[in-house]
């Protein structure tokens, strides 16, 4: 018994620590790149990926998420700095938001994450792939105007996801283009061919041979025409010594918890993150191979603790990340034990060795991140929701193109909007059944079957058909199959039973307590036989 645990310990190792690997090397350029964009010191982003890592991965019962400073916070992050005098005031709203967040995990708001339609998470994952594929053009071929992180339609630096694409190709640089090139056949060619030959090489991840490639590239090419400068490196703060390494942490002013701004952004912080969170949730469930069901109430308490703690210590708000979850996915995880490894290899390798990491060309990376969003974002996909359906298809464009051009959250929006409003109108179009069964001796038989719930919204169906009832007219009403009509609905019926009597329709009502002819009063019908 004893050896079958350890057995299964060791195998969830051997998937859980390649998978870490993949998921530090993409998480450290978005840690830095989304603190740039954020306008927060560069080891704030660090430091929320190592607790996001460590902490929340420990505490949340997902086995795929990973946690970590969000893109679409930094939008919020930027402004909330500036406006709350400093960064030291804006970590107290990082801590209030923690707390905030707990208190909907106990308030078991988690349930919030299973309302969203499966249209609309797909369309969020495949726009995010989009999204990355679009972002990471750029830093393929060495143009890094904008940084990591940074998954906005329009750009912190003025530009907007395409401007910034058409640039590139004015300004590629060949060393950064070389290496990345190298290092995108290499994870090509180790996942599809040598993965599959042996076991070595599902053990030892392409991207770290990509990686390694990367920073042998960088020292044998210096001092020459293909040498790759520093703006195309990872570029992690380097303290001289142990006493400036420990300067890097700040710590929140809760002197200026009185300030009512600093309450509304932590309410801002609390409601997106825990949103972008709940969402991710529901997507990684979905993409997880074995199916796990994360406890969203449990992701809420564990989300708010990582922000108590990072907004202690200076570190930026924390989320669970479609991008870094999916590529743990993507890499075969088992556990989260893959989550919390990556935080300890950020904790680490920023303490032993970041001059290490400051060789690692940006572009290497993006080429990591380009498989990333392809796996995500499939053509092959857009043909089964086409098949689906408009009622699938449409919400799904909608999200997409809505992420692609705006942000996550506003594309996420208008997809759900969408989805809402196609929700509706079927729930209008399907309120009845309407059958015309002849005409003879000069009388119409109509019968009009309700269907299993009829509410306020099939108001304007059923008016209009009534309406539409010619005179002299048998109608034959059936609500044997209703188990819930509206008191709206029962309105018009009632209206309509004054309006029948003057066009000479006949109303026969069909119920479970067997049948009506020309009844008196709907209302009194309804109320006395309460089965609907």
């Amino acid at each position: 018994m004893g050896s079958n645990k350890q057995d299964s310990l060791l195998g969830n190792l051997k998937s859980d620590i390649p998978a870490s690997v993949v998921v530090f090397f993409v998480a450290l350029p978005l840690c830095l790149g989304i603190a740039l964009a954020s306008g927060a010191p560069l080891f704030s982003g660090v430091i929320a990926g190592i607790i996001g890592g460590i902490i929340v991965g420990s505490l949340s019962g997902s086995q795929v998420g990973v946690s970590g400073p969000a893109a679409g916070l930094a939008a919020i992050v930027l402004t909330a700095i500036g406006s709350l005098g400093g960064f030291e005031n804006f970590l107290v709203a990082v801590v209030l938001g923690g707390v905030i967040q707990i208190v909907f995990g106990l308030l078991r708001a988690g349930v919030i994450g299973y309302y969203f339609p499966s249209s609309v998470i797909k369309g969020m994952l495949t726009g995010i792939g989009i999204i990355i594929i679009l972002k990471q053009i750029p830093h393929f071929f060495g143009y890094d105007a904008d940084p990591e992180g940074d998954f906005a339609f329009f750009q912190m630096d003025g530009k907007n996801t395409f401007s910034e694409m058409f640039l590139v190709f004015k300004t590629i640089s060949l060393g950064p283009t070389l290496i990345a090139s190298a290092g995108l056949a290499v994870i090509l060619f180790w996942d599809n061919v040598l993965a599959r030959r042996a076991k070595i090489f599902k053990v030892i991840q392409g991207p770290l041979v990509a990686v390694v490639l990367g920073i042998l590239y960088f020292n044998l090419t210096r001092d020459t025409s293909l040498a790759i400068s520093a703006e195309h490196l990872v570029s992690v703060p380097i303290p001289d010594d142990f006493s400036s390494f420990l300067t890097q942490f700040s710590f929140p002013n809760f002197g200026a918890i009185t300030n009512p701004a600093i309450w509304v952004t932590a309410f801002t912080i609390a409601l997106v993150a825990s949103l972008e969170t709940l969402l991710c949730v529901e997507a990684t469930d979905k993409i997880d191979p074995a199916k796990h069901v994360t406890p969203t109430n449990r992701e809420l308490l564990a989300q708010g603790t990582g922000n108590i703690i990072s907004g202690l210590v200076g570190g930026l708000p924390i989320t669970q990340v479609i991008v870094r979850s999916s590529a743990n996915i993507q890499s075969g995880n088992k556990t989260k034990l893959s989550a919390i490894f990556h935080g300890f290899l950020l904790l680490i390798s920023v303490v032993l060795i970041p001059g290490l990491l400051n060789m690692i060309p940006l572009s290497v990376l993006a080429a990591i991140l380009l498989i990333v969003g392809y796996k995500l974002a499939k053509p092959a996909l857009f043909k089964v929701m086409y098949n689906l359906g408009p009622k699938q298809f449409i919400p799904f464009m909608v999200t997409v193109v809505g992420i692609i051009f705006t942000d996550l959250l506003i594309g996420i929006s208008m997809g759900l909007l969408v989805g809402i409003v196609i929700i509706l109108y079927k729930s209008y179009q399907n309120s009845h059944f309407l059958h015309i069964e002849d005409k003879s001796n000069g009388q119409h038989r109509i019968k009009m079957t309700l269907a299993e719930e009829v509410t306020f919204f099939n108001k304007g169906a059923i008016l209009k058909e009534l309406e539409q009832i010619p005179e002299d007219t048998f109608l034959e009403l059936d609500v044997r199959k209703t188990r819930y009509l509206d008191n709206d609905v029962i309105e018009i019926l009632e209206d309509f039973s004054e309006k029948a009597r003057n066009r000479n329709i006949h109303i026969k009502l069909i119920s479970e307590r067997g049948t009506v002819d020309n009844p008196e009063s709907f209302i009194q019908f309804f109320q006395l036989n309460s089965t609907v």
